[in-house]
């Protein structure tokens, strides 16, 4: 599971709820991404294109939306360049 937040402090409130509130451990492993976009297309090829060439920066959210996870704001750039039938949502409210 990837969880998102804003500030490192989130991540100790998490950890102290599950543990104490749930009885459940966890363990955090930090990873580097720049945005987390839904992405949606008309375009079936062009999106099914899109997830594989971007395999690795892919994920899927609880609702089985796709995510594209860009690493840096450049391979956001690029992929919106690159792949102009495909919409790139940044908050899964869209």
């Amino acid at each position: 599971k990837i969880i998102g937040t804003v500030g490192a402090l989130q991540f100790e409130v998490i950890q102290y709820r599950l543990e104490h509130e749930y009885n459940a451990s966890c363990r955090w492993e930090p990873i580097s991404i720049y945005k987390a976009c839904w992405i949606e297309s008309d375009d079936a090829a062009q999106l099914a294109d899109f997830k594989r060439r971007k395999h690795t920066n892919m994920a899927v959210d609880k609702h089985g939306r796709d995510v594209f996870l860009a690493d840096t704001s450049y391979a956001l750039a690029l992929a919106q360049e690159n792949f102009k039938a495909i919409r790139f949502h940044f908050t899964s409210e869209f």
